[in-house]
């Protein structure tokens, strides 16, 4: 069997039997579709490797809020009308999970349906129709921003909406940016100082530990100052390789985390950070700071002393409110539970509280 990109199977699918489904049984149905709910393949990362589990053709069905007498008609024509197959993929499925070939008699399909409005709460914890606000953009994990901005609508015949929604989530407001990128370099400042000290008392181990935070922190950051939404950790790395000129910073990484001794890990952490902090300055969101790495205190380890990048950031900000929140940045900057981030009524809950609590 030949392996069709996911994204390139999802809207085959829709264009030569789920439309014409549609088109026959529902002709004067109102409807968007795409692929946006998540997977490799919403990132083009799929591979023959992501077909063992979850795969098949599949995607979403969106009505308006006044179709919703619409939802049973549809959801019955696709239960009759979907074929148990399609490119030699697995349309139908039977027990629990979207896992096994191709089955006749399966009642499962890979098309789901929805209310709009109702779809964006439940994913994000809002309507985007309506508008982002800080608080929205805080309290959505960058994972799910790069799903709904990612994949691909196939259809959009509710006057557009489903692309206009995307479309508001295209990227933070400067001012927002500004506040999350100095949270990320807060992150660094806090942590900076800590591989060096680890390995000054021949912690090489603990070193390591704290050097991988930070290099996990300077490629979120790294791709926040593309405009790309950094993806779970899976594919962090994927992504970061990909921006334009990453090839000396994935390197000065990559010695930072190698096995050579501290001076050498010391040097690629040191080039990696100055070449991120001279990535900040390019994107002209404040006052450029030329940082260079310098001893901590005097003591024989090299850091950026990245609290005067934050503070030059959070001094940009222009909306008082914003320049006087804490430097938490995005809910995914300090929360790490799955259970949480992807559960869009508990993240929210997790970041109205600490707004209100933090000060």
């Amino acid at each position: 069997m030949t392996f069709v990109a996911g994204l390139t199977l999802a809207h085959r699918f829709h264009d030569e039997v789920l439309a014409p489904i549609l088109r026959r049984r529902l002709p004067g149905l109102r409807y968007a579709a795409g692929l946006l709910d998540g997977g490799s393949e919403l990132l083009g990362l799929d591979t023959w490797r992501s077909t063992d589990h979850d795969w098949g053709p599949r995607g979403q069905v969106f009505v308006a809020a006044s179709d919703v007498a619409w939802i049973p008609h549809l959801r019955a024509a696709l239960d009759t009308d979907l074929p148990a197959e399609f490119l030699g993929w697995p349309a139908r499925f039977t027990g629990e999970g979207r896992l096994g070939v191709a089955d006749r008699a399966g009642s499962r399909h890979g098309v789901t349906i929805h209310e709009l409005d109702g779809w964006w709460c439940d994913r994000l914890g809002f309507d985007p129709a309506a508008g982002v606000s800080t608080a929205d953009w805080l309290a959505t994990p960058t994972q799910r921003l790069a799903e709904v901005t990612g994949g691909e609508v196939f259809h959009d015949g509710l006057d557009g909406a489903l692309s206009g929604a995307r479309a508001r989530l295209a990227w933070y407001p400067d001012d927002v940016w500004r506040h999350v990128l100095a949270a990320a370099w807060t992150r660094v400042a806090q942590a900076e100082h800590l591989p060096g000290r680890c390995a000054e008392t021949g912690d090489d181990l603990g070193s390591r530990v704290v050097t991988a935070g930070l290099v996990r922190d300077l490629m979120r950051l790294g791709l926040l100052l593309h405009r790309r939404w950094p993806p779970y950790d899976k594919w962090l790395g994927t992504l970061f390789a990909r921006l334009p000129g990453a090839a000396p910073l994935v390197a000065s990484l990559a010695d930072a985390l190698g096995p050579g001794d501290w001076p050498r890990r010391e040097d690629g952490l040191v080039r990696a950070l100055e070449a991120v902090a001279a990535w900040t300055d390019g994107t002209g969101l404040a006052a450029p700071v030329h940082a260079r790495s310098r001893p901590f205190h005097g003591r024989p380890f090299l850091v950026l002393d990245a609290a005067r990048i934050a503070c030059a950031l959070r001094a940009a900000i222009i909306d008082p409110v914003l320049r006087g929140r804490p430097p938490l940045g995005a809910v995914d900057q300090y929360v790490d539970g799955v259970d949480v981030l992807t559960h869009a009524r508990r993240v929210r809950r997790v970041a109205a509280a600490l707004s209100v609590t933090a000060n």
